[in-house]
């Protein structure tokens, strides 16, 4: 998994830097956060991306493409990305491993899981109904 993961990631980012480079002069880009990442370079380009792949809930390919187009080296996003990778494949693992064994945290995850879908799916239905 975690090899998948470290290659996805750089063939995606070496796509969308020969693809895509020059959407990095547009209007789309002038926030000042995904600025901040198009134009970092060295430790700061590291640790953004580091942080950035830490946190569960920021879309892997959107931080892929942001770098790949901005100014960070292909070396740097590789180590940056497969290290900030290494937490969630640990946990997805632990989570797996947990479930498919029926254990008392399986039984957790799963009945976590279950009420965030019965909610989800909750909400849709009323908002359907408004």
């Amino acid at each position: 998994s975690f090899v998948g993961e470290a290659v996805g990631a750089i063939v995606s980012f070496v796509l969308y830097r020969k693809g895509f480079h020059k959407l990095s002069e547009t209007k789309w880009f002038s926030y000042p956060k995904v600025k901040r990442l198009l134009e970092a370079e060295g430790v700061e380009a590291f640790s953004l991306i580091l942080s950035l792949r830490l946190l569960p809930f920021v879309p892997s390919g959107l931080v892929t493409f942001v770098a790949a187009i901005g100014r960070m080296s292909l070396l740097l996003f590789t180590v940056a990305s497969s290290l900030g990778k290494l937490p969630a494949l640990l946990l997805e693992a632990y989570s797996v491993y947990q479930v498919m064994n029926w254990t008392w945290q399986g039984k957790v995850i799963s009945t976590v899981f279950a009420v965030f879908l019965f909610l989800f799916t909750w909400k849709k239905v009323v908002q359907n109904k408004t």
